[in-house]
């Protein structure tokens, strides 16, 4: 704050930006860990547990028409739809609570039984039947109810504190919470689906239902805390109306730092899902062990070393923009090195875990850095959408950039000759190779690239809170005369 600004202040006005500055307590650090904790213990169990689940469990064919492939290809479009749909609910959000924080209580139920539904196998005449109420509960889960809730567990994020070092801390807690939700239903799904399903009878039908119903319980606690502990300083209705759609737009409109992150953020999700889609098949073909999969994706958990070490950097630094170019850079070293380890299991699984340490700070970062974007656009226009704004920076970044990591990999496999349960020939292997290790590298060469135009933004970043602080707390003075 400088000198100058701090003279012509009225005590008012001086009141009115520190309590956007504040230092958040550990309470509330914790607290907003639980919301993506609560997040990704279902949407996790659903994005990786739901293609087994209606091909083995519900009896959905894998392709075609009616196929469960049809059916995660249409929910993508309707998730990255309502994405931006969500956005400008959030954004017409004005309670006594808050802007974001009401969503947490609201959605915490609906998430839940979503969920559960779409776990639930019912006894349906044929395969059409079958689709439709795959399609219909899956597009529900996690298209129009998780998007709810993720986007404003990512909009939330300015209104906790304009405190640089705050946010950053903030984003950690959070996303080390989206790394533990995240291990659990990695480690115990399928082991308490196996439990509950012999305990119960019925295998894996009631097995499923079980957990999904376990995990929403514990999913509706979480958010329910969240929503009472937190706390949205920065949130004024008294001068931040409800916003019309055509403004969330206009704050987009010249927002280069927010075009910049997103297109970013779409591509980097591209590497993210290769990464993760590509384990089964590199572990199954070209380490000759599908069971090793598991083991790779437990390594996830290491992650958390990334996200701990992710604000230290940034803080250290003072520089966000070369953080992510560090995480992307770790994460390119590690996918690097695998092709040395050949056929030795606890060597790749050593150079696996320095390229998740690597891609858990470079995923991080973006949701920190977009309420940076937020500032920007206010600065700019005079209009505060977070909703919008941090809704296409991550839901939709992570649809649309997971749904073309899904396509691209299939593409280049089925072009050099890949057969499933097949022996592979060396051009198919080469192929999986490819996409598993290089196609990664390529995609985060090209992240760091883009977020190389981002950093003369950032710089500016003092000096829009500055200004934006002083332009608020005018604003409040004025309403109140």
């Amino acid at each position: 704050m400088s000198d100058t600004v701090s003279n012509n202040a009225s005590p008012a006005t001086e009141v009115t930006k520190e309590a956007g500055r504040v230092k958040l307590p550990f309470k509330e650090m914790v607290s907003y860990s639980f919301t993506d904790m609560a997040g990704n213990l279902l949407y996790v169990t659903l994005s990786s547990y739901i293609m087994y689940f209606y091909t083995d469990v519900f009896g959905i064919s894998a392709s075609g028409a009616l196929g469960a492939a049809t059916i995660l290809l249409v929910a993508r479009f309707a998730d990255a739809i309502s994405a931006v749909v969500w956005g400008s609910i959030v954004d017409h959000t004005r309670t006594k609570w808050g802007q974001c924080r009401p969503w947490f209580l609201w959605l915490a139920v609906p998430f839940a039984v979503t969920v559960f539904i779409a776990f639930t196998a019912p006894s349906l005449p044929n395969e059409t039947s079958k689709f439709w109420y795959a399609l219909v509960t899956y597009v529900l889960a996690a298209g129009a109810v998780y998007t709810g809730i993720q986007t404003p567990i990512t909009a939330i994020l300015p209104n906790l504190t304009s405190d640089p070092v705050e946010r950053n801390n903030a984003n950690s807690f959070r996303m080390l919470g989206g790394n533990i939700g995240s291990f659990i239903t990695s480690a115990f799904t399928i082991p308490l689906v196996g439990f509950f399903g012999t305990m119960l009878g019925g295998g894996d039908r009631s097995g499923f239902m079980a957990v999904t119903a376990l995990y929403g319980v514990i999913a509706i606690v979480l958010l329910v805390l969240a929503f009472r502990n937190l706390r949205e300083r920065n949130y004024h209705p008294e001068v931040q109306k409800p916003i019309p759609f055509k403004d969330s737009l206009r704050a987009a409109k010249g927002n280069w730092p927010w075009v910049i992150l997103v297109t970013a953020f779409v591509i980097y999700w591209i590497a993210q899902s290769t990464r993760n889609g590509m384990a089964v098949y590199y572990a199954k073909y070209n380490l000759g062990n599908e069971n090793l999969t598991s083991l790779f994706n437990g390594v996830q958990v290491i992650g958390i070393v990334g996200t701990i070490a992710m604000p230290i950097l940034a803080n250290k630094l003072k520089n966000k923009t070369l953080t992510m170019i560090i995480g992307l850079a770790i994460g390119a070293i590690g996918q690097l090195l695998m092709p040395l380890a050949g056929s030795n299991v606890p060597l790749a699984l050593t150079f696996w875990t320095i390229g998740v340490i690597g891609a858990a700070i470079a995923c991080g970062m973006p949701f920190g850095m977009l309420a940076d974007t937020v500032d920007y656009g206010e600065w700019k226009t005079g209009i505060h959408a977070a909703g919008f704004l941090t809704a296409v920076g991550s839901a939709f970044c992570i649809q649309v950039g997971s749904g073309f990591g899904a396509f691209l990999p299939l593409q280049i496999m089925n072009a050099n000759g890949y057969v499933a349960n097949a022996q592979q020939s060396q051009q198919a292997l080469n192929a999986i190779s490819f996409c598993f290790i290089w196609l990664p590298v390529i995609v985060y060469a090209i992240v760091a690239a883009i977020m190389c135009f981002y950093r003369k933004y950032e710089k500016m970043e003092p000096m829009i809170k500055e200004e934006i602080a002083v332009r608020r707390a005018r604003e409040v003075e004025e309403v109140a005369e």
